[in-house]
């Protein structure tokens, strides 16, 4: 390890992240006519300066500034006297230089028109913003669910990129203020590559057919296996019916929403019980809610295991509650007594304000007894 980087560890310090893809091959071929306008304004320039100092006999100085402002036709004047043989040489100069500047103003005018160099200056810059988002989500395809999506997403300070091949994405993002938007076909491996899979949490497929999200959940897999990732992708898609769901949860999926089926189970639910549907959307889905419920995974290490619920004093020094529990076979005990043990492996499904919660994660990963237990047993 170099001393540079020694003392980048020492303080924490990170490389910024840069794009799998940076466009500069892209930004090189609209840029590319631009290059006999220069070459010839150079070599005007370097003209005029030589004839300057042979002709009148100016120094390097004084004939770069009496070319430059020659060649621009600004008006400046002579700023030396100038024989006549000096004077023809600078109509001619300002013939060419004339000629010269409107060759280069119709090229840039071209080079503009055509719209591709904004586009991909503007996509470059898309690129490395993106390239600087740890742990977001990459939502693949642009539909009103997408849309519906994004709002919780911006509420909840989740970052995440929209990837979609339409041509209408960018005014989209605009009416939606979308941050993060690619303009890519979902498929390719640019779409993996641009929207940087790599650093993000997960995926997010929502296109209506489900071949397409088959395929991208393939494609998703095999990139964590290629770049040999630690923890897996978190993948959610959307399904049309029950058949699908499951074929996409068999392919990698983690979890699958059907919007009819949540939609039945909604107005079930609300048909059944009318009264509970503002205190369960308090409940579920606002920003900033008083409760919240999680799951929190014991680990083998934890000093919980083959522990008695009763004996974490959840509810006394936490303030949360465990509504739930799954053993590591999948088995599941909604609202556990005090008795239950818990096991290695296990998953407590934990009720309580955000804060309690982060807390209750702490406390149970910790190796150790808690300090406050060891002094109650004292």
């Amino acid at each position: 390890m170099s001393i540079i980087s020694k003392i980048k560890h020492l303080l924490n310090w990170k490389d910024s992240q840069k794009p799998h893809i940076n466009l500069n091959t892209e930004l090189y071929l609209q840029l590319k006519p631009l290059r006999l306008p220069l070459i010839l304004t150079v070599l005007l320039m370097m003209l005029g300066s030589l004839g300057y100092m042979a002709i009148d006999h100016f120094s390097l100085m004084d004939a770069i500034y009496q070319t430059g402002i020659t060649f621009t036709t600004v008006g400046f004047g002579e700023i030396a006297p100038i024989s006549n043989l000096g004077r023809i040489f600078t109509i001619t100069l300002i013939i060419v230089g004339f000629g010269v500047f409107s060759f280069s103003v119709g090229i840039l005018i071209e080079v503009i028109n055509k719209g591709d160099l904004l586009r991909i200056l503007k996509e470059r810059s898309m690129l490395y913003k993106v390239a600087r988002l740890e742990n977001h989500f990459v939502v693949f395809y642009q539909n009103s669910y997408t849309t519906e999506l994004s709002k919780h997403f911006m509420e909840n300070f989740i970052p995440f990129v929209v990837v979609d091949e339409s041509d209408k994405l960018e005014n989209i993002a605009h009416k939606n203020s979308y941050t993060y938007y690619l303009k890519e076909d979902p498929q390719s491996q640019k779409a993996i590559l641009k929207s940087h899979l790599s650093s993000a949490k997960g995926a997010i497929l929502l296109s209506q057919n489900i071949a397409e999200n088959i395929a991208l959940i393939s494609t998703i897999r095999l990139y964590e296996k290629e770049i040999k990732r630690k923890e897996p992708y978190l993948i959610m898609a959307y399904a049309a019916d029950k058949e699908d769901m499951e074929r996409l949860k068999k392919l990698g999926a983690n979890s699958v929403i059907s919007p009819a089926k949540l939609f039945a189970q909604r107005i079930s639910a609300l048909s059944v019980r009318p009264d509970m549907q503002n205190i369960l959307e308090e409940f579920l889905y606002k920003k900033d809610t008083p409760l919240d419920i999680e799951e929190i995974k014991v680990p083998d290490d934890s000093w919980l295991r083959l522990k008695k619920i009763r004996e974490a004093r959840f509810r006394n020094l936490l303030n949360v509650s465990i509504v739930g529990i799954r053993d590591k076979h999948g088995n599941f005990m909604a609202i556990p007594n005090g008795e239950t043990l818990i096991t290695s492996g296990s998953t407590l499904l934990v009720i309580g304000s955000g804060k309690n919660i982060a807390l209750t994660k702490r406390y149970i990963n910790r190796k150790q007894k808690p300090k406050q237990l060891k002094d109650e047993n004292v």
